[in-house]
């Protein structure tokens, strides 16, 4: 079998697999959930009892003599931009899987959903840079290619900046979307660029994070590297201060990036590799549902 063809049969699994996942579980809930961001204005009928008076269209109905009111219907077409991180950070698990095949099942399920439902989808992929961009558009073939970039990706670069990503996408996505930064977010001094973002935008931020990274376990001296600038340093684990200040440090960043994200108008999510990501996304989507 030729590399082309075990790539196109990869390709396949990936694609049934995520659209099985999209259809049988996340494609109701993503709809409910995102439904109607928009409104366009319909038509305008004679009022009826119960009808809201703060629709009224005074101007026609002043020509009439009688009440009217204005009629809007929900745009059903949206626009789902999908903002990825591929930094060396993410390749990196101790548990069942890598945090960057994790943001890929997740990538690919989320752009299902919204094409089941008939939105566009677009994709930028970040490292320290804007690695590549897919402008919004529809179909399966589209899709397909989506899915096909989502796990064949490699990035030029190592690093991480969230901030030049955000300040790309809000350059470039003019229309309102629905955006999933999806990230470990090893990474700060994005401030500005996500309130603009959060403004602008229905952003959700999907924290994906190691559970080596939030705490570390008693082994001894132990070798850390950094995988996005090779600095290495050997820690003593046994050291139960160090380990409670590690732990600490998580929770305080964890705090810390939730409460930006609020301050920006957006929702965070995190989710653990070892965790699964259906259940914290289906709670992310009841409780948008609960707020419409």
């Amino acid at each position: 079998m030729t590399t082309q063809e075990e790539k196109r049969k990869k390709l396949r699994r990936i694609a049934i697999k995520t659209r099985k996942l999209s259809s049988q579980i996340f494609s109701g809930s993503y709809h409910s959930a995102f439904k109607g961001r928009g409104i366009s204005f319909s038509e305008v009928r004679e009022y009826q009892y119960g009808d809201d008076i703060r629709a009224i269209d005074w101007n026609v109905t002043a020509r009439h003599d009688k009440p009217f009111v204005k009629v809007y219907e929900e745009e059903r077409e949206q626009t789902m931009m999908l903002i990825i991180d591929v930094s060396q950070s993410s390749f990196f698990g101790t548990q069942n899987e890598f945090k960057n095949h994790i943001i890929a099942e997740i990538s690919g399920v989320l752009a299902f959903s919204a094409i089941t439902n008939n939105d566009k989808v677009g994709v930028m992929f970040f490292s320290d840079r804007v690695e590549k961009f897919i402008p919004p558009k529809k179909g399966k073939t589209h899709i397909l290619r989506i899915i096909s970039e989502i796990y064949d990706f490699h990035p030029k670069n190592t690093g991480t900046n969230i901030g030049e990503v955000l300040k790309y996408f809000n350059n470039v996505v003019k229309k309102k979307s629905i955006a999933f930064l999806i990230s470990d977010f090893m990474n700060s001094g994005f401030n500005d660029a996500l309130k603009i973002a959060g403004k602008r935008h229905d952003l959700i931020g999907l924290h994906v994070y190691d559970e080596r990274e939030a705490e570390l376990p008693n082994m001894g001296l132990t070798r850390i590297v950094d995988t996005e600038s090779g600095q290495e340093i050997w820690v003593d684990t046994s050291d139960k201060k160090l380990r409670d200040n590690y732990a600490r440090l998580f929770k305080e960043n964890q705090a810390q990036l939730k409460s930006l994200f609020g301050k920006s108008g957006s929702d965070l999510v995190s989710i653990r590799t070892d965790e699964s990501y259906i259940i914290a996304l289906m709670n992310m989507f009841k409780r948008r549902e609960t707020k419409r």
